[in-house]
């Protein structure tokens, strides 16, 4: 039958459209939603359309301290945690040490834990071992740090793993020192993945609720701040943020891109 025929052509395309629609539309509604203007608490049904929302993103600073919170924390969790995280994978890949197999598979352990055990560890050792006095920005930023560790270590690990041996040995026999080969042939191929790992890193702290929450005392984080709100009401402010991220990023993806496909375009 033609009919079947053509879906046996076209299924994985078909399959591919879906899934991307499955992806994709959620944050296509978070845009959309940006623009509404609810008569009530909650911005969950289409009203009427306006830029009230993106006039005033912080909602009169409302929004202003969990969000300037988040951000700090994420960028540092993301700093320290890419740096560890790159010498880690470093010495994992290449070197032999005792107890290196234990490390490696400790280090999967944040990953696998559900979020609400290791939230419920990390508030007993703080509560244990510094008082009540020490949850807030400190102890949020420490759990941000060792989750966000793992990550790093696996996604630099794969890259180093792919990387050919060959290109540093030659760099040697040309005369470069450790130094030189590290910086102009090692570096730059592990860029990507550390770049990678990076940004993994901020959207996971940035993101977090669980682990924060158990673990934030009386701060008060954005993903905390959109919870707490849900029981009064969600602004549409809280999508005019969403969707600033969503640009920010797709705008990242494009500056990586449009280099190759220009590139591309040419040697065609």
């Amino acid at each position: 039958m033609p009919v079947v025929n053509w879906f046996r052509k076209h299924v994985i395309a078909i399959v591919a459209i879906l899934i991307f629609g499955f992806l994709l539309v959620p944050n296509a509604v978070v845009v959309w939603m940006s623009f509404n203007k609810p008569s009530g608490k909650y911005n969950v049904k289409w009203e009427k359309f306006s830029l009230d929302a993106w006039k005033n993103p912080l909602d009169d600073g409302i929004l202003h301290d969990p969000l300037m919170l988040s951000l700090e924390i994420a960028l540092l969790a993301t700093l320290v945690a890419t740096i560890l995280g790159t010498m880690i994978a470093f010495a994992i890949v290449r070197h032999s040490f005792k107890g290196r197999g234990f490390v490696n598979s400790m280090l999967f352990l944040p990953m696998a834990a559900p979020e609400i055990v290791m939230g419920t560890t990390l508030l007993a050792l703080f509560l244990n071992t510094f008082g009540v006095d020490f949850l807030g920005f400190k102890s949020i930023l420490i759990a941000h740090i060792m989750f966000c560790v793992s990550y790093v270590v696996i996604t630099v690990k794969s890259r180093l793993n792919g990387m050919d041996p060959m290109l540093e040995k030659a760099a040697q026999d040309l005369y470069a020192t450790p130094w030189q080969t590290f910086w102009r042939v090692t570096f730059p191929l592990v860029a990507p993945g550390i770049g990678a790992a990076a940004l993994l890193s901020f959207a996971l702290s940035f993101d977090d609720f669980i682990i924060t929450e158990m673990t934030a005392g009386s701060s008060l984080t954005f993903p905390y701040w959109i919870w707490n709100a849900v029981q009064k009401g969600i602004p549409p402010q809280v999508n005019v943020i969403g969707s600033l991220m969503l640009i920010i990023t797709l705008a990242g993806i494009a500056v990586a891109e449009v280099p190759k496909w220009l590139k591309d375009s040419k040697s065609r």
